[in-house]
């Protein structure tokens, strides 16, 4: 059972609106709940391309733009304590490319980090596929709210 102190905030370290964030911090616990994963807290912070490059390098030392990095801070054995570090720019820039709204895929991006959190992996195709149909689900769920 998630503890009742569960919480998700978000920070902005870039000029940018996120609409319905109460909604939208429910809703990410839910998946939790439904994932059957305890969580104590998320923090998903937004940034730019070069502060999420930066960290790529220092942490993963990986040379290349992501949209976002996942960060557990925790151990596996306690309440899930972590932070989302997601590249506005990079998200906008895969919304173009996918012919997506933007906001479709920024809230396909943070589901997609908290399913990491879950479990969820990305590595093989199969583990693609699964991801997806999860992140897929949620975005469904969400947006029929």
């Amino acid at each position: 059972m998630i503890k009742t102190q569960s919480r998700v905030q978000f920070h902005f370290l870039l000029p940018f609106s996120l609409r319905d964030r109460r909604a939208l911090k429910t809703f990410i616990i839910q998946i939790f709940q439904k994932e059957r994963h305890i969580v104590e807290s998320v923090e998903i912070i937004f940034c730019n391309d070069a502060r999420l490059l930066s960290l790529n390098k220092q942490y993963l030392k990986h040379d290349f733009y992501t949209d976002i990095l996942s960060f557990p801070l925790s151990d596996p054995a306690e309440p899930l304590i972590a932070e989302i570090y997601i590249s506005v720019d990079r998200v906008r820039e895969n919304a173009k490319s996918l012919d997506l709204s933007f906001k479709e895929e920024m809230h396909r991006v943070i589901f997609h980090g908290i399913l990491h959190f879950c479990g969820y992996k990305d590595k093989s195709a199969s583990q693609i596929r699964e991801i997806r149909a999860a992140e897929t689900k949620y975005l469904k769920a969400y947006f029929k709210r």
